[in-house]
C-alpha cells in the first residue's frame, strides 16, 4: 500500500513540475502573452510617431507569431493612401465595448515602422466617434499589460 501511495505521489509531482515549466515558458499565464516582449513592442519607436486618419477598409486578425497570440490589424484608407494599423491582441480588442468596424472613420496616432518588409503603424490610440481607445503609452508599453480597463 505504501508503495502505491509513493508511486501516485511521484506521478503527481512529475505532472505538477512539467505543468509549471510549461506555464513559465508561455508568459506565466499573462493574457497578453508577453506583449511588452513581442516583436511589436521591440519595433515601437517613439521617434517615428505619426498621426493618422481615414476610413476603415477592413479589420483582420493575423496568425500568431512565435510565443504570442492572434493580433488584430485594420487597413485604413486616408484618401491618399491605404495603410495597416496594428491594434493589439485579439482577446483585448474583442472585449472593447466600442468596436472598430469596417466603414467607420477613425483617427489616432502610433509609431510608423517596418514589419516583415512592409510599413505598419503600431497604434498608441485610436479615436472613433469622439471616444479614445488607448492601446499603448508613448514608450510603446501595452495598456493590456498594465491594466485590466476596457473602454466604455
Amino acid at each position: 500500500m505504501k508503495l502505491k501511495q509513493l508511486f501516485i505521489f511521484f506521478v503527481m509531482m512529475v505532472f505538477f513540475l512539467s505543468a509549471s515549466i510549461t506555464f513559465a515558458q508561455h508568459g506565466g499565464g499573462s493574457k497578453g502573452g508577453g506583449a511588452n516582449a513581442s516583436p511589436f513592442f521591440k519595433l515601437f519607436n517613439s521617434e517615428t510617431i505619426v498621426e493618422f486618419g481615414g476610413f476603415v477598409e477592413s479589420i483582420y486578425r493575423t496568425p500568431p507569431l512565435k510565443g504570442i497570440h492572434y493580433d488584430v490589424n485594420m487597413k485604413v484608407n486616408s484618401g491618399k493612401e491605404s495603410f495597416v494599423v496594428h491594434l493589439g491582441p485579439e482577446w483585448y480588442i474583442e472585449r472593447l465595448e466600442k468596436k472598430i468596424v469596417k466603414g467607420i472613420y477613425v483617427y489616432g496616432k502610433g509609431s510608423r515602422v517596418i514589419f516583415e518588409d512592409k510599413p505598419v503603424i503600431i497604434a498608441m490610440e485610436v479615436i472613433k466617434g469622439g471616444v479614445t481607445i488607448p492601446l499603448r503609452d508613448k514608450t510603446g508599453k501595452a495598456v493590456w499589460e498594465t491594466s485590466e480597463k476596457t473602454v466604455k
